[in-house]
């Protein structure tokens, strides 16, 4: 028997071992792996806390659960959140329990997390390419019912092959390029060619179509985005039709981002919305995309390390505990201080007169600038309700890239 062991050495008696295991076999080889977690800090005010550490308030982002979940069931379209900002079962359960069909992933190894912490219908929205990753979808086809995305014969005939051997049925949802020029087929004649030949595979069966309108996320004006979304979502649903009137059925049309859905869910013919950041929120969304209905929820908890000059105050939170790509971090409670730069292992932070009485040990908190490239970072989730913590989520999805 080989064993899986994780190494981790703390001091304070900080983790507790959970004496829960999780096994899996491989062959002849059984695999336990122990799960190891600072269960002991439950009930722990912030301030007790060492830092940096990534915050979620529970209050919030519960409230942006219902408030997605709620938006898209007023509009009679189903909710599949994309996990990529969390990559935790135990967020997915809970917006499945708000109303979410299931859950969006990008690879494979982020669905067999999903699919082992029980979630069963899982929209894999990206192209499967090779033998061992046809082979793990298939292996996940009797675990779950997983769909599969797109965009050309050549990633579907031999994923189908080894479905066909392995006797499961896996659902293929074809991506149409609406503009964002990354991936998908070519809407209308080639879109229709391809779903005829996966409609003519043994081993799948084709479920419907998606896009992603994110080339028209940060559109300015709110009419102009309007009508740009509806037009691409027109498109879109013209494929739909086209494929419906050749005699085959496309139950599903999938789009939206957390930056588009509030007007992608208001297009007729689209049958679910994928955006799952909402429900951290971050000034990406709200600064860029204008996203003004949900909470700031995701936030990393530092110190102050050093007070080099009145103005300035440097925190032990750098680009190895925050993405500032994409958006910069907003400081929480001090009005007048932002953030100037990040290096490595430090945030400096230009202080105002408000902010000026920052002092060396003083904990600063921090929203997180966009949630997807921050996540990916740590290990952990810590959940406060109020200032007390409640729980903390491993983020089993972390480094799942293949």
């Amino acid at each position: 028997m080989v064993r899986e062991k994780r190494s981790l050495i703390e001091s304070d008696n900080l983790y507790e071992i959970n004496r829960r295991t999780t096994r899996r076999r491989e062959g002849s080889c059984s695999i336990a792996r122990t799960q190891i977690m600072p269960l002991s800090l439950i009930g722990a005010e912030k301030r007790e806390l060492d830092t940096p550490i990534l915050c979620i308030d529970l209050d919030r982002m519960e409230s942006n659960i219902r408030r997605m979940a709620g938006y898209c069931r007023e509009h009679g379209v189903a909710w599949r959140p994309h996990e990529k900002c969390h990559k935790t079962p135990a967020i997915a359960l809970q917006e499945i329990a708000a109303g979410a069909i299931g859950v969006t992933c990008a690879k494979v190894s982020e669905a067999e997390v999903m699919a082992a912490g029980g979630v069963r219908d899982i929209l894999i929205a990206n192209m499967i390419v090779g033998e061992r990753k046809w082979e793990r979808v298939a292996a996940l086809c009797r675990h779950a019912d997983p769909i599969v995305a797109s965009d050309h014969y050549a990633q579907v005939e031999p994923l189908a092959a080894v479905c066909r051997r392995r006797g499961v049925e896996v659902r293929v949802i074809i991506e149409v390029n609406l503009g964002l020029d990354r991936v998908g087929i070519s809407p209308g004649r080639d879109t229709l060619e391809l779903a005829r030949a996966i409609d003519n595979l043994e081993g799948m069966k084709f479920a419907g179509i998606m896009g992603y309108e994110g080339h028209l996320l940060q559109i300015a004006e709110p009419a102009d985005k309007e009508r740009q979304i509806r037009e691409s979502m027109q498109t879109l649903v013209g494929c739909k039709d086209q494929i419906g009137k050749s005699g085959i059925a496309c139950d599903i049309v999938s789009a939206g981002g957390t930056g588009s859905y509030q007007y992608t869910v208001k297009c007729p013919g689209v049958t679910e919305i994928q955006a799952g950041g909402g429900i951290f929120m971050d000034p990406f969304y709200r600064l860029n995309c204008q996203v003004h209905d949900l909470e700031y929820a995701l936030t990393v908890l530092a110190t102050v390390v050093s007070r080099p000059t009145l103005e300035r105050a440097v925190l032990d939170s750098g680009r190895k505990t925050m993405n500032p790509d994409v958006a910069l971090p907003v400081v929480v409670g001090h009005d007048d201080a932002v953030v100037k730069r990040l290096s490595a292992e430090h945030c400096e932070l230009t202080l105002g007169p408000k902010s000026q009485d920052l002092k060396i040990g003083d904990q600063v908190e921090l929203v997180v600038g966009y949630g997807d490239f921050t996540t990916v970072l740590h290990d952990e989730f810590y959940g406060f309700r109020g200032n007390r913590l409640e729980t903390v989520w491993p983020i089993l999805g972390r480094g799942k890239l293949q």
